[in-house]
């Protein structure tokens, strides 16, 4: 299992909609607004990097008033 740390930055007054809509993400395991250069924090599960590609580029970013994202994938030891 690969975890993945996704950081967005969205359009103002849309965080409760976005964070709604992730949660319905199977894939996605925790939402969180925070306060500083992002707006949210998402932590995915996915089977591997080219899945949590997938999610990150064909769902998150793709949801209306997602302005940007950055991901972290936990490196593995």
């Amino acid at each position: 299992m690969t975890d993945a740390y996704v950081m967005l930055n969205c359009e103002l007054g849309a965080e409760a909609d976005i964070v709604e809509q992730l949660k319905e993400l199977e894939q996605v395991v925790d939402v969180f607004e925070t306060i500083g250069t992002h707006d949210m924090m998402v932590k995915l599960q996915a089977e591997n990097f080219e899945k949590v590609r997938e999610i990150v580029s064909r769902n998150i970013q793709k949801l209306k008033n997602v302005r940007s994202t950055a991901t972290l994938i936990k490196k593995d030891n």
